[in-house]
């Protein structure tokens, strides 16, 4: 635990929920102790008035350090890195920390959405009920989406600079469900070295590149 504070962080959210991972992933990288409660999914406690209290939309990553909470995987992140990173994760120039955002900003709203729309297509739904038209459609814009990482890359090791930083974590989440899901998703040169790159990491090993298969063919939450 870091010694600014004296509160153990409490995390909850289920380890196999996409946005709940990223936070994970970075809280290993931080080596931050924490007190995990598994919520959602399998577990329930969405609902529950206890949990409504700490994030009213009844979603979760939310993340309690001591009498805030904070809900919104990407504001989890940048609280973490603020709070407790340093120059790696929250650099002390807003320009350069304009980078790592962006690239954050970028994942949510562009990658995530066609690699959260594949996913659920095709390994979350049942195969019976599987539309293949729609399933290539999303294959399609995630492999666009890689080729653009692909193409930065040229330029950098990783996203934001040559080394590992928080602008890694929301794309770099997507990865090993891409490559696992039982398509054929192969990624362009640069872009799978990054990947391998990240695959070395003890925190990715431990919190992204985990077993999956309770969400195959589940379509609820």
């Amino acid at each position: 635990m870091n010694a600014e504070t004296d509160t153990v962080l409490q995390l909850y959210g289920r380890s196999t929920a996409f946005n709940v991972q990223k936070v994970l992933w970075l809280l290993d990288e931080l080596e931050l102790g924490f007190e995990h409660h598994l919520v959602g999914g399998r577990h329930g406690g969405l609902d529950d008035p206890a949990f409504i209290a700490l994030n009213p939309h009844g979603k979760v990553p939310v993340l309690k350090d001591g009498d805030i909470s904070i809900w919104e995987s990407h504001a989890i992140l940048r609280y973490l890195a603020a709070q407790y990173g340093d120059s790696r994760f929250w650099p002390l120039s807003p320009a350069e920390r304009s980078v790592h955002g962006r690239w954050m900003d970028w994942s949510q709203t562009t990658l995530q959405p066609d690699f959260m729309r594949l996913f659920w297509r095709f390994y979350r739904m049942p195969e019976h009920k599987r539309d293949t038209e729609e399933i290539q459609r999303a294959r399609r814009a995630c492999e666009r989406h890689y080729r653009l990482i692909d193409a930065e890359l040229e330029q950098r090791r990783y996203l934001a600079c040559d080394r590992f930083s928080l602008a890694d974590i929301p794309a770099g989440t997507t990865l090993y469900r891409y490559q696992e899901m039982g398509l054929d998703t192969a990624l362009p040169a640069r872009a799978a070295e990054w990947y391998a790159n990240l695959c070395q990491r003890p925190a990715f090993q431990n919190r992204v590149m985990t077993p999956f298969s309770e969400l195959r063919g589940r379509e609820s939450f």
